[in-house]
């Protein structure tokens, strides 16, 4: 799961409530048993009483219930975004909840005793549906910088963007933006806009490499009637577009040498002239810039002034590749899929081991390319779920097996002991003829997991202790390393 929910059990099935307890426990999620009775004085204790603090995150498994409905419409009432897990015994046919209404609160239901692949795609659901609930009902905590689609996420190099980000923001040095194309560089630019003390005055992108260059001229700087043939009126440019505001000058790269001068004198002056005109035009806009292409190279070789070059350079924020995050792509699908819901252009769901394989792909297209993907699943598989085999075959990073192979979860949970720590400084040398390191890593990374598991008799909870991972990641390193299943405890 993205991040830590409470987990509440209804069930007055004492003994499926225990053992669905030992289950969440091995996954380390924080879980609170209880029956029809007394489940409401369980919710309150979670819920805070203070209407501006920031309640825990809840989600319901229901099992045996006298009336299970009415327990459903209990449960909404208590907590209108409540997303629930419905448990089902294996001998019954379909699900036990009639009304329409009611079963569209359900956001999963799950026959018992359950496997480890469709309890944790059922907890993954209802997680989702509790952030999108949360998302829309504008409870997430408040960020310093607005934040948009490829901004979101955990990761160090995300984390530095928005915090160069908020130094700027409420300046009005000029900005270049660096990076790859699809890494979001408007949406930076936007948000500084926005952060800044120009918001209420307009914001101005303009791509100067899809603008021909005969034109870019007249497109910035506005030109008078019978300036060329065919200006049959007088026109504003771009800059008086944003008189008082941001222009954004995208793919700077792009610009042609004679427009280069001539934007120089524009951001040295503060002054231009429309094309066919003679009067002396003031202007006041903050200057960001953005390209993808390594401006320093273009300087050595001629395309690009290095004075223009230290002008629009004065405050640099580099873009990282999507590769260099991967850790955001969970919370970058649960973004993408909120704005398709707000947009009312459909959703989609993303199983856990879809997300796995996305994690692994290269993203060439960065986050484009995972926004394309998100809104064309939302197209083939509308408010569907979708795995492995739903996505694009150039998605697919994850054997047949790894999502399909189901493992049964353990009903008990060993206590775990405490156990010597590897020397991480042992020193490595490198071969003379260098070495694949994916390969070498991932060939030591399962070494060391059979070591552990063969020290600690097979249990997974002892061998995660060795190995400082928590006993999920444990278990899903194993199936994805193909190590034997004999060795989880059950």
């Amino acid at each position: 799961m993205w991040r830590e929910v409470n987990v509440l059990v209804i069930d007055n099935n004492e003994e499926r409530r225990t053992q669905l307890g030992i289950v969440l426990n091995f996954l380390g999620e924080a879980f609170h048993l209880t029956d029809e009775k007394n489940w409401l004085d369980v919710g309150k204790s979670l819920l805070s009483d203070d209407p501006d603090a920031t309640s825990p995150e809840v989600l319901a498994i229901i099992g045996e219930s006298t009336e299970k409905e009415s327990l459903l419409t209990a449960l909404k009432e208590w907590d209108q975004g409540v997303p629930v897990i419905s448990l089902e015994n294996a001998e019954s046919e379909g699900s036990s909840i009639k009304d329409d209404n009611l079963q569209r609160m359900c956001v999963g239901h799950l026959t018992w005793p359950a496997t480890y692949n469709k309890l944790m795609d059922q907890l993954h659901r209802a997680q989702i549906y509790r952030e999108q609930f949360d998302l829309r009902r504008g409870q997430q905590q408040r960020r310093e910088v607005q934040l948009f689609r490829s901004l979101v996420g955990t990761s160090r190099a995300i984390q530095h963007v928005r915090e160069m980000m908020a130094q700027v923001a409420d300046r009005d040095a000029s900005v270049l933006i660096t990076g790859p194309s699809g890494t979001g560089k408007e949406v930076v630019a936007r948000n500084l806009h926005h952060n800044s003390s120009r918001k209420e005055k307009p914001f101005v992108p303009v791509n100067c490499g899809a603008i021909p260059a005969e034109l870019l001229e007249s497109e910035l700087f506005g030109h008078e009637k019978g300036a060329f043939t065919g200006a049959i009126s007088s026109r504003s440019g771009r800059f008086e577009l944003a008189e008082g505001g941001t222009l954004f000058l995208d793919e700077i790269g792009d610009m042609p040498l004679n427009m280069q001068v001539k934007l120089l004198r524009v951001l040295q002056e503060r002054t231009y002239e429309r094309v066919g005109g003679t009067k002396m035009m003031k202007t006041d806009v903050r200057i960001i810039a953005a390209t993808h292409k390594n401006l320093e190279s273009m300087i050595e070789s001629g395309d690009f002034r290095e004075d223009l070059y230290y002008r629009l350079n004065v405050f640099p924020i580099e873009m990282p590749p999507l590769k260099e995050r991967i850790e955001d792509i969970p919370l970058l699908l649960n973004e993408l899929i909120a704005r398709l819901e707000n947009e009312k252009r459909g959703s989609i769901r993303f199983n856990s081991a879809a997300i796995m394989s996305l994690c692994r792909h290269e993203w060439p297209g960065n986050v484009r390319e995972l926004a394309n993907l998100v809104e064309r699943m939302a197209i083939m598989h509308p408010y569907g779920v979708v795995g492995v085999q739903e996505l694009p075959n150039k998605f697919r990073h994850i054997d047949g097996f790894e999502e399909d192979n189901e493992m049964d979860l353990p009903v008990e949970v060993p206590s775990a002991t405490s156990s010597n720590v590897m020397d991480p400084d042992a020193p490595a040398l490198l071969p003379v003829n260098g070495i694949d390191l994916k390969d070498y890593l991932g060939r030591l990374e399962k070494s060391l997991i059979s070591q552990a598991l063969d020290d600690s008799n097979g249990v997974v909870a002892r061998a995660a202790e060795k190995l400082s991972l928590r006993r999920t990641t444990l278990v899903e390193k194993m199936r994805k390393l193909g190590l034997n299943k004999d060795k989880v405890e059950s």
